[in-house]
């Protein structure tokens, strides 16, 4: 079920929800409401768990430090793409990383995969990989409230090129801008899963390329000019939804 995205703000609460109860904002959420948006008691905002559909609520009491809403009526929307797609991305450093991620969950992705490419500049180990994969997580869910989706997809914990799994009948694609044909060469990717891998700002290597054709991955160019790590992703995935999905 799907429909059009009204203007009423939108936050992502990761709690169970109910029509009728009363919740304290969490206090970004809060400061973003009362500071950033200027909004008042009795307004109007849009609460979702990211597990789907989402609740119409209002305003009821704002503070210094806190901002209450009474939660009403729960609608079973959905907004997401007909494909599932998943992006296996290799690690970029910056903001490219959080750009990436924001850009393909407006776009429709269903699940992120991280990983440790060799040519990736950033290295992450132990709590440094949980930090980061949480705050991808986050820049998911904010994605989310902005875009009007109601499921959340998940980032998985970053694994090594070599340790990544493809699930079983995916349409899979390498991203690689030396390869020989594009989209609209493979078969369709109506009615299955679909995983795609592009690399991070130097590329994966030629044995990481290797790797991904050894695993079924077919290679494919978005055109004859090569992108940056931070635009091929959400181009690939807006490429495959107006071939395929909702574009």
């Amino acid at each position: 079920m799907s429909t059009a995205l009204s203007r009423t703000p939108r936050f992502h609460l990761g709690a169970a929800l109910a029509p009728g109860t009363r919740l304290v904002l969490p206090r970004d959420a809060g400061h973003h409401a009362s500071r950033v948006l200027r909004l008042r008691e009795t307004d109007a905002v849009v609460l979702f768990s990211g597990t789907g559909g989402e609740y119409q609520a209002h305003i009821v009491r704002i503070t210094r430090d806190e901002v209450e809403v009474e939660i009403g009526q729960f609608s079973p929307l959905e907004r997401e793409s007909p494909l599932d797609v998943t992006l296996v991305q290799g690690i970029s450093s910056g903001d490219r990383m959080d750009l990436t991620i924001q850009k393909v969950v407006e776009l429709g992705v269903a699940a992120i995969q991280p990983v440790l490419a060799e040519r990736s500049v950033v290295k992450l180990k132990g709590e440094r990989g949980d930090s980061r994969r949480e705050h991808w997580q986050r820049v998911a869910a904010s994605a989310c409230e902005q875009c009007g989706r109601n499921r959340v997809p998940a980032v998985a914990a970053a694994v090594p090129v070599a340790a990544y799994q493809a699930p079983q009948g995916a349409l899979k694609l390498l991203l690689a801008p030396g390869a020989q044909s594009g989209l609209r060469s493979v078969q369709s990717a109506s009615g299955r899963p679909v995983v795609f891998a592009a690399g991070p700002e130097a590329g994966f290597s030629p044995r990481e390329e290797a790797l991904f054709v050894s695993a079924g991955f077919v290679p494919v160019h978005l055109g004859p000019r090569i992108l940056r790590t931070e635009t091929a992703g959400p181009a690939a995935l807006a490429a495959l939804n107006a071939l395929y999905g909702d574009g």
